[in-house]
């Protein structure tokens, strides 16, 4: 089938060359870059693309339903199911997406009963430098941690909150009323991936907002050592945009945030769609 898989870093991540998703692509060739998808650790880079935002949707659908941001401002006319991640502004003066977009590391949509399965963040106009996503497995940062610490983390539960660090951001975040509509929830701290049976680490700098089980001290203090462990450069792939990628990131087993490094030197423009998952579980 003739399509290339290369890997882009030792921890996560894969390029692959060669694949045309502006045409329905075969059942065969489908399960083998899922294959490639979950054997790189939850990320892919398809590069090359040329998507209309109908076949964007198309090819994203073939991973699972897809969910429909709550902040609703920024979605695409026509295409509730693509959210924009812009710098640029519509003719109206107001911003075409979120501006402040992934500042922070997070885990999209983790806020939710059910957080999302993947993300397809699509390329449509980069800035001359800068603007890199980075990208963190929470399989290597949970594998990393000591006998003892798994021990003690498993069976704890996180409390996940749309408006946990968004409420900082009062022109791009979601409202009060959007917040309202998307209640705190509760995950276990470490999931078991449904695919691939391993356990990752489900907790994020962005969403996160406390532990359950633990007092307001032990839970920052827990959170502070896990955020800053996650995030060490070991466990993380910095991607380099092209146009016209298709990247694709599992957020069961990823979080990831992108680099606001590039004012002046122009628009950084994206479609993004996301698949939903299913409830997390150790």
């Amino acid at each position: 089938m003739g399509f290339t898989v290369n890997a882009l870093s030792p921890v996560l991540g894969a390029e692959v060359i060669g694949l045309d998703l502006s045409s329905s692509i075969s059942d065969a060739e489908l399960s083998r870059l899922n294959q490639a998808w979950l054997d790189h650790n939850g990320v892919l880079v398809v590069r090359d693309q040329s998507l209309t935002p109908e076949q964007h949707i198309a090819f994203s659908k073939r991973f699972g339903e897809l969910e429909q941001h709550v902040v609703g401002q920024f979605l695409l006319k026509g295409y509730p199911e693509i959210y924009r991640v812009s710098t640029k502004v519509d003719d109206d003066g107001k911003p075409m997406g979120n501006p402040e977009s992934g500042r922070y590391w997070h885990s999209d949509l983790s806020y939710l009963e059910r957080p999302s399965k993947a993300s397809l963040l699509y390329a449509l106009e980069l800035p001359e430098s800068g603007g890199d996503t980075m990208l963190a497995s929470m399989y290597a940062a949970y594998d990393a941690l000591s006998d003892t610490m798994k021990g003690m983390i498993e069976g704890l539960t996180g409390v996940h909150d749309l408006y946990h660090v968004n409420k900082f951001f009062e022109t791009s975040g979601p409202s009060a009323a959007q917040a309202e509509l998307t209640p705190p929830v509760e995950h276990p701290v470490v999931r078991t991936h449904p695919e691939t049976g391993r356990k990752a680490l489900f907790i994020n700098p962005g969403f996160t907002s406390r532990i359950v089980e633990l007092s307001k001290s032990e839970s920052d203090a827990l959170l502070e050592f896990l955020f800053a462990h996650a995030t060490k450069p070991e466990f993380v792939y910095r991607h380099r945009w092209r146009l016209h990628d298709l990247l694709l990131w599992d957020n069961r087993c990823t979080i990831h945030h992108a680099v606001h490094d590039f004012a002046g030197s122009g628009f950084r423009h994206m479609h993004r769609t996301t698949v939903l998952g299913e409830a997390a579980v150790l």
